[in-house]
């Protein structure tokens, strides 16, 4: 389901409402936001950075099908550099991984030697989350629980 946000960490509430589980109060899972190009595709550059940055704030890591565009990676490090704050939001962590050639690769990027967008990016909140590994393979993310 296009725009759909699984709560990996289970519990009692329904993803995305902000409420702690009913197991007792405490909520010991992650949540894992992971949106589809799909969902992405009719949002405007800004709509996407608030999208993400919105959902790092939560504490949430957010999985990005199609990833961002070069200009867009660059405003979303900016619009979070302007939103720092030390007790309140640390920033954030992104690594990408880029997917194999695409196919359907248009023939002036080709012809320029400009590689596909297609590619898939990891945004945590930096004080939860540390890249361990990244190689054209493999991304290995620690996750802290707070």
């Amino acid at each position: 389901m296009p725009g759909s946000t699984p709560n990996v960490g289970g519990g009692g509430s329904p993803p995305g409402d902000g409420r702690a589980s009913d197991d007792g109060g405490s909520d010991d899972g992650v949540r894992i936001d992971m949106i589809s190009g799909a969902r992405m595709e009719g949002l405007t550059g800004m709509e996407k950075i608030r999208l993400i940055l919105d959902g790092v704030r939560e504490g949430n890591i957010v999985i990005l099908e199609e990833g961002l565009s070069p200009d867009e990676e660059s405003k979303l490090i900016e619009v979070t550099m302007t939103e720092i704050s030390p007790d309140d939001f640390t920033g954030i962590e992104i690594e990408t991984y880029p997917k194999a050639e695409a196919t359907d690769q248009s023939f002036l990027d080709k012809l320029m030697g400009r590689k596909s967008a297609q590619k898939l990016t990891v945004i945590g909140p930096a004080n939860r989350i540390e890249t361990l590994h990244k190689d054209e393979n493999l991304i290995s993310t620690l996750v802290s629980r707070k």
